[in-house]
């Protein structure tokens, strides 16, 4: 079975949709963000804080080469998966790779009282448009993606569901 891999803006709901799609498909949920703390004994924050955020993209990069070398898999990126175009590449060799969408107003209302954002420090509402802004090519690259704004995730879990087994 190929891998769902799920990217998109922080706040864009990878993590919930992800966690859906794996109990309706039977299939192991893995958050790229979750295993790279557990893997460090650090949150993304202290990386970011410690070694920097090149240092939490190479360790991102290289948990990409392993999951993307597996199938069988429901994968939560981070936001910023897409600034190395090669971890996309990878991605489309075993898996469907669907993109999640938001308007900036919709993330700002989501992630308001979230802390643990470290490229979010300040004010929120900039910093998600200059990043939305810096990343929006690499998003729309995706070949397949959801707009997440108006929509249950049971409903954004179903379509990608529906579109995994007419893929498969």
């Amino acid at each position: 079975m190929k891998n769902i891999v799920l990217v998109g803006f922080m706040g864009t709901g990878k993590t919930t949709i992800g966690r859906l799609l794996a109990d309706k498909l039977s299939m192991p949920f893995i958050d790229m963000d979750r295993e790279i703390e557990q893997q460090t004994h650090k949150s993304i924050p202290e990386i970011f804080a410690d070694e920097g955020e090149a240092h939490f993209r190479s360790l991102e990069r290289a948990l990409v080469k392993k999951l993307a070398n597996q199938e069988g898999q429901i994968i939560s990126t981070g936001g910023g998966i897409v600034l190395q175009p090669e971890n996309i590449s990878d991605f489309e060799k075993t898996g469907l790779v669907c993109c999640l969408h938001a308007r900036p107003e919709c993330l700002l209302q989501r992630l308001e009282q979230d802390s643990s954002r470290p490229l979010l420090s300040g004010d929120k509402a900039e910093q998600i448009k200059a990043l939305l802004a810096q990343r929006h090519d690499l998003y729309h690259a995706i070949k397949w993606g959801i707009h997440t704004d108006d929509k249950r995730p049971e409903e954004i879990a179903e379509e990608i569901y529906t579109t995994y087994l007419s893929a498969s």
